[in-house]
């Protein structure tokens, strides 16, 4: 998704490069003026199949996030790499409708749908450090401690191994500022060899131990991931019914001057 977008950029770019290089002046005499001007057939189809594509992608994903919409056929996390994907392509095709040329009611659309794209690229670095089960659902910070092992128990009874071998793994996993480094499972590694392990005990055990790392750092972000996505909503959805509401008037107000593309 992200090659279609970037090729159809390059060929936006290519396609009108002469005219939006032009001065706005001067656009008028542009031996296409008529094809690139916002209300030609090129440039109001560009605004036309942009806002399509926002539109669809933003409905198509709150029907499936909110409504369960196609639950049993497409996963969330899916859903959402297409909401990004069209809610990403869908501006620039509206950025080339506008001939690079913002202003009145309209600037104040574009500099929405701006600030809504950048806190959209925001909030998916957010979403993707909140632990997710397989399709797409946020897990729960009990879900997510659930899903830790009594890792002493299991290296007692069923490696037999010392205590103090056992305390050395359990101060690496509750180590705050370990981050399963390979300083740390280097040194781990070190204390499993001097046992008497089978080579493939060591290598479940420093799985075991990496796995459980992984958790104890997922717990640690959670909690502050989930108040950093509460507070991006803050952000998002205000710009985002700004730009709608001005689309809307955007629409009308061009149908009402009798603008209807090919048809």
């Amino acid at each position: 998704m992200v090659v279609i977008t970037i090729i159809t950029t390059i060929y936006l770019i290519y396609t009108g490069y002469t005219y939006y290089n032009t001065s706005l002046e001067e656009r008028f005499y542009h031996s296409h003026h008529y094809w690139f001007k916002p209300s030609g057939i090129y440039g109001q189809g560009l605004g036309i199949l942009g806002t399509f594509m926002i539109t669809f992608g933003v409905a198509i994903y709150i029907a499936r996030k909110r409504y369960n919409f196609l639950s049993k056929y497409i996963r969330l996390k899916y859903l959402l790499e297409f909401h990004i994907f069209l809610c990403t392509l869908g501006p620039i095709l509206i950025l080339f409708h506008t001939a690079f040329k913002f202003g009145g009611i309209v600037s104040v659309a574009f500099w929405s749908m701006v600030a809504v794209v950048l806190s959209g690229v925001a909030g998916r670095f957010i979403y993707i450090q909140i632990p997710r089960t397989i399709e797409g659902r946020a897990l729960s910070l009990a879900e997510v401690k659930n899903m830790k092992l009594d890792i002493a128990t299991v290296l007692n009874d069923k490696y037999n191994l010392e205590s103090n071998t056992i305390q050395i793994v359990t101060s690496l996993i509750s180590n705050e500022n370990n981050s399963g480094s390979k300083k740390t499972l280097t040194h781990l590694r070190r204390v499993l060899n001097r046992k008497d392990l089978p080579k493939k005990d060591r290598k479940l055990i420093l799985d075991m131990v990496k796995h459980e790392i992984s958790l104890s750092l997922k717990i640690k972000r959670l909690e502050k991931m989930q108040q950093l996505f509460k507070y991006w909503h803050v952000a998002h959805m205000p710009f985002a019914l700004i730009m709608l509401v001005i689309v809307i008037i955007h629409i009308a107000v061009t149908l009402s001057f009798g603008y209807k593309w090919i048809f």
